[in-house]
């Protein structure tokens, strides 16, 4: 299906990140099968890098860890500000250079974008980030709307986009809910989670080619939303492939999730 090129010794990046990628892929390998098609062309691995990828459930952004570290990568993460104020892994993960995101606070959010764009113009790790902003809606788990901000990001930065499509981390963990006020809230996906590796369900992820923003001019008005559209267009056509056997909806049932929105990349049949 897609070629699979030679894998690349990874940068160095901090010891508690490495420590966790490590630990993340025997998690990942225990709870499922991962297959990783695709690549990062060589001559992108030493240059700022985005990397968009569509948001299916829980568990995706370990999935996505352990796909990167097996082609020779070590990511960092755009992650929303509860994450990094939570005791424990919150630390860690500041520790570990990811990039804060405060979508609910404008003022704050105009200064962070300004930040993350400079990051993103001198890093030499690749970040990635969800463009959707959460676990897709859609009753077919087809890639949300979402919003133009990695987009708008790319561009303000002048970085090339990797689109990263992913399949079958859904059946890993239940959604659960949007918000945890309690143990009950989390009981959904504890009995989710501990019966995945008696399934062992398969993760796909495919790394696709860069995505060809060159005709979008950034100083042109509306070049974040052809931005958005071109990359979540591309993150589509790579997960046709990856679910072929699943055309309209996940065949893993999550009675949790919520399936009150429509895909308008949803490829037409």
């Amino acid at each position: 299906m897609f070629a699979l090129q030679q894998d690349e010794a990874p940068r160095r990046a901090p010891a508690i990140w490495r420590t966790m990628l490590t630990l993340d892929r025997g998690l990942v390998n225990l709870v499922g099968r991962l297959t990783v098609t695709g690549s990062v062309p060589r001559e992108l691995r030493a240059r700022p890098l985005l990397m968009a990828a569509n948001h299916i459930g829980v568990f995706d952004a370990f999935v996505l860890m352990a796909a990167c570290k097996r082609i020779g990568l070590n990511p960092r993460f755009m992650l929303a500000g509860g994450i990094l104020d939570a005791p424990v892994i919150g630390p860690a993960l500041k520790v570990s250079g990811h990039l804060r995101v405060d979508r609910a606070k404008a003022a704050t959010a105009v200064g962070q974008f300004a930040e993350a764009a400079e990051a993103l113009r001198t890093t030499r790790e690749p970040i990635v980030v969800y463009p959707e902003g959460r676990i897709s809606h859609d009753p077919g788990l087809w890639p949300e709307r979402g919003k133009t901000g990695a987009a708008r990001l790319a561009l303000a930065a002048g970085v090339p986009v990797i689109p990263i499509s992913q399949w079958g981390a859904h059946e890993a963990v239940y959604w659960g809910t949007e918000t945890v006020h309690g143990p009950a809230d989390l009981l959904p996906l504890a009995k989710s989670g501990l019966s995945a590796p008696l399934r062992r369900p398969r993760f796909k992820v495919h790394f696709g080619a860069p995505v060809d923003l060159s005709e979008v001019e950034p100083e042109r008005p509306g070049a974040g939303v052809r931005a958005h559209a071109k990359i979540m267009q591309a993150i589509t056509d790579g997960l046709v492939p990856l679910r072929r056997h699943e055309p309209l909806r996940p065949r893993f049932h999550d009675p949790t999730r919520p399936t009150d929105t429509v895909s308008p990349w949803k490829p037409q049949r």
